[in-house]
């Protein structure tokens, strides 16, 4: 607590007033009851607790800072550290380096629990594995093996702030939600409000820019959720699903049908890119279906989907319902209740 009250003391200086001693007692228990409530209220407040910038989780909140990847060049190991709240955290050891730089889903992946004490991170001991964060650095020690000392980097989209091509529907570029059915922007970013472009599209490239909020207590899908919708139909999830391990329903996968080769989602707070190449679906001259859509799909430049079929007429909480038509189709941003924020958005057509 950061301060006492001391109840005790004052109450038993207070005058009788010919007050009995069993009313008195009634009224302290009654404040104590109200000090529970309201210590309770500010817990679950603090566990509610959702930062937006990056400035300000930095300097509000210390797991901020250590929550992030750790690598070094040459390392044939890579490190994820999530934040869990409360100076909690969980920190995966990646064979092979990080997503993206070496490490697959075939490759050993450890999860090492651990808190944060007198400014360093220390994390359970397994049987061959221990691991110590401290001044920026973990260290990691294995049976048999020279420790490996690994700095925090950030890392980057290469496609971060790519330029729309010549031809391209710019859908937004931070100036006004012109192009969208319930468009919402503050401070120039595009909020995720359930949104749909007014321009619909057939065969075509898009690309996105997202960031996530920093929710260090809350977990799985209430954390960070919101996805893209191609076609008003199929969704690429949007999720802090930062070192998980790459499921169907997190950052990444194809809702419903299809989970990421591998999760590369960056940590909450971090802008983050999607480049999709998407192929609608094909008719015969009568109107029958005679092919399913088709995407590829980069998450801050690494593919995860490539060439993927989607052979459903829909995914969960599509807003495009009915049967499945030969024409152009929105891109839609889900509203999961997260202040998930969109930027530099275009779609560039296919020819």
């Amino acid at each position: 607590m950061p301060f006492q009250i001391g109840i005790n003391s004052q109450i038993n200086k207070l005058p009788s007033f010919g007050i009995s001693r069993n009313l008195k007692n009634t009224n302290m228990k009654n404040i104590l009851i109200a000090f529970s409530i309201s210590a309770l209220a500010l817990t679950a407040a603090d566990k509610s607790k959702t930062w937006t910038d990056p400035e300000l989780a930095l300097k509000e909140d210390t797991d901020f800072s250590i929550q992030g990847e750790y690598h070094r060049e040459g390392a044939a190991l890579g490190a994820q550290i999530v934040a869990l709240g409360d100076g909690k955290f969980d920190l995966y050891l990646l064979e092979g380096g990080l997503p993206g730089l070496g490490w697959e889903k075939k490759d050993s992946r450890i999860k090492i629990s651990g808190s944060l004490e007198k400014g360093a991170v220390t994390f359970a001991k397994t049987k061959e594995t221990s691991a110590l964060l401290q001044d920026k650095v973990l260290i990691i020690r294995r049976a048999g093996k020279a420790a490996i000392k690994l700095p925090r980097i950030a890392r980057k989209s290469p496609t971060l702030g790519a330029e729309a091509p010549k031809g391209s529907t710019i859908l937004f570029d931070g100036t006004s939600v012109e192009h969208w059915q319930n468009g919402q922007m503050k401070d120039g970013l595009l909020q995720a409000t359930g949104t749909t472009s007014m321009p619909k599209f057939k065969d075509y490239k898009l690309h996105l820019e997202f960031r996530t909020p920093y929710k260090p207590f809350a977990r799985g899908q209430g954390r960070g959720n919101s996805g893209v919708y191609f076609g008003g139909r199929w969704e690429t999830q949007v999720l802090d699903s930062f070192a998980l391990e790459g499921k169907m329903n997190e950052c990444g996968g194809i809702y419903s049908i299809s989970e990421p080769d591998v999760n590369a989602c960056l940590p909450p707070l971090v802008w983050q890119t999607y480049d999709v190449d998407f192929t609608a679906a094909k008719f015969d001259k009568d109107g029958t279906r005679k092919a399913w859509p088709r995407m590829t799909v980069k998450l801050n430049g690494v593919t995860i989907h490539n060439d993927r079929e989607l052979p459903k007429d829909n995914t969960t909480a599509a807003p495009g319902t009915g049967a499945l038509k030969d024409e152009p189709l929105p891109v839609f941003l889900q509203n999961h209740g997260n202040p998930v924020v969109f930027r530099n958005i275009w779609v560039l057509p296919k020819k």
